[in-house]
């Protein structure tokens, strides 16, 4: 029985917001980050609040914690040594495995997310941008009455319309294919796979394989908290939409163009069920839109390249242990839109997504290495995912076809990642430990 009470609501629950904050904090005193951690908690949602109150509720707060953050708060070397290596080492150490090398390594993060002064991040969400500033003066005023709290940075997001669905700056719809959780309340939706154990998300339950993984200590920590992995990509629309036209002559050769890359037409119409032409009310369908396989419907990546974004990000019924890799992603668009016939304005914009696992190393390190950034995936040879991987323009990329397949050399750079950093989502009770941490002394 998963204790809604206890999860952090941005595990299970996602809420009806157009705009939010990240915001990013160093603690240089134990106690203030405490005193900090204590009244930010008093607007922190449990699943089971933030379900009841949706509909009048204007604001959504989590918060988490890097490695170095719990030790700042005053965790001691016990504990602290009880958590995951990866966690311990923390994204930048992790970089090159990661494939954060070239224009994506650390040293050209933004923020200070790169430096081992990063202990904290509150997310907000917001009904409206009212909200958001509200807020963010509030928490300004919390900040300054904490000694030693600092803001290191902040970053604003704002949902790029139309607001009827999500999608990025690049144009796709959005949260399409995202697991369900055994006993979360949800149903999955044809095609999406049936219902998966809670151990694979939240510590503290049983896991795919009936196993509880080991948990960090004490066992306040063990129950109802999760890892995050927070990445920050900047889009850049400009060369993209240049791309599209330079490899195709009409709208409808770009937006075929910008199907293959993805795997799904911009609309979410998937080309496995839709090959030659946009289908928007099938993108549009949840009962239809994720209803498909690739080892029947596409073996040989005639609809779907072998190397697409989708195939790689979820391989469905083409890899094996699927239902061990599977991750919950959370997070929002930043930076204004760039208007459509508009060239690249200079202007930084682009997705801040949170990748949440119960295994950092086992869910979103596989898929990072392997399915992003492994150049032979599929036994492709020379690529990495045209989206999201690490294009220094010297990979391809190979569009299967008949009678002849269509191959692009140095394929470029479609985002970059600005930042990143691993984080621990407590749940409410361990929130409560953490800020009590000084008592138990």
């Amino acid at each position: 029985m998963l204790e809604f009470d206890d999860i952090q609501y941005i595990l299970l629950t996602r809420a009806p917001a157009i705009t939010g904050r990240y915001e990013f904090l160093s603690f240089r005193n134990a106690a203030g980050g405490r005193a900090w951690l204590a009244a930010v908690l008093e607007t922190v949602h449990s699943v089971e609040q933030a379900r009841a109150s949706v509909q009048k509720d204007n604001r959504w707060v989590s918060v988490a914690f890097t490695w170095n953050g719990l030790r700042a708060l005053g965790m001691d070397e016990a504990s602290l040594a009880t958590f995951p290596e990866e966690f311990k080492q923390g994204m930048v150490a992790r970089a090159e495995m990661l494939g954060d090398t070239g224009a994506n390594h650390p040293q050209n993060w933004v923020g200070g997310l790169a430096g081992p002064e990063l202990h904290a991040l509150v997310i907000l969400f917001a009904r409206d941008t009212q909200e958001r500033q509200r807020c963010e003066a509030e928490h300004k005023r919390l900040v300054a009455r904490c000694a030693g709290v600092e803001v290191l940075s902040s970053l604003d997001l704002e949902a790029t319309p139309p607001f009827e669905y999500a999608h990025d700056h690049f144009g796709y719809r959005d949260r399409l294919s995202q697991p369900v959780i055994e006993g979360a309340g949800e149903e999955p939706t044809p095609g999406s796979g049936g219902p998966l154990k809670p151990g694979e998300f939240i510590l503290g339950y049983p896991d795919e394989e009936g196993v509880i993984a080991n948990s960090p200590q004490p066992e306040i920590l063990a129950r109802n908290g999760s890892y995050m992995a927070y990445r920050c990509l900047q889009e850049h629309v400009g060369a993209f939409r240049d791309f599209l036209r330079e490899h195709g002559k009409t709208p409808e050769e770009q937006e075929l163009m910008a199907a293959k890359l993805m795997g799904r037409w911009r609309s979410g119409a998937p080309l496995v069920l839709t090959p030659d032409k946009d289908d928007p009310a099938l993108g549009a369908d949840p009962q239809r839109n994720n209803d498909f396989n690739y080892k029947q419907m596409d073996p040989h990546g005639y609809a779907v390249p072998l190397g697409s974004h989708i195939r790689r990000m979820n391989p469905r019924d083409t890899a094996a242990n699927m239902n061990r890799r599977r991750m919950i992603r959370r997070g929002g668009t930043y930076g204004p839109p760039l208007p459509e016939e508009a060239p690249e304005d200079g202007i930084e914009r682009g997705i801040a997504a949170f990748i949440i696992c119960a295994s950092l190393i086992r869910q979103f390190e596989f898929a990072q290495n392997v399915w992003v950034n492994d150049r032979n995936f599929h036994e492709l040879g020379n690529e990495r995912d045209p989206v999201c991987g690490n294009q220094d323009g010297t990979l391809e990329y190979k569009i299967p076809k008949r009678p002849i397949r269509k191959k692009i050399t140095g394929l470029p750079a479609f985002t970059n990642v600005r930042g990143g950093a691993y984080f621990f989502l407590p749940g409410l009770k361990a929130l409560r430990y953490l800020a009590s941490l000084g008592h138990a002394r």
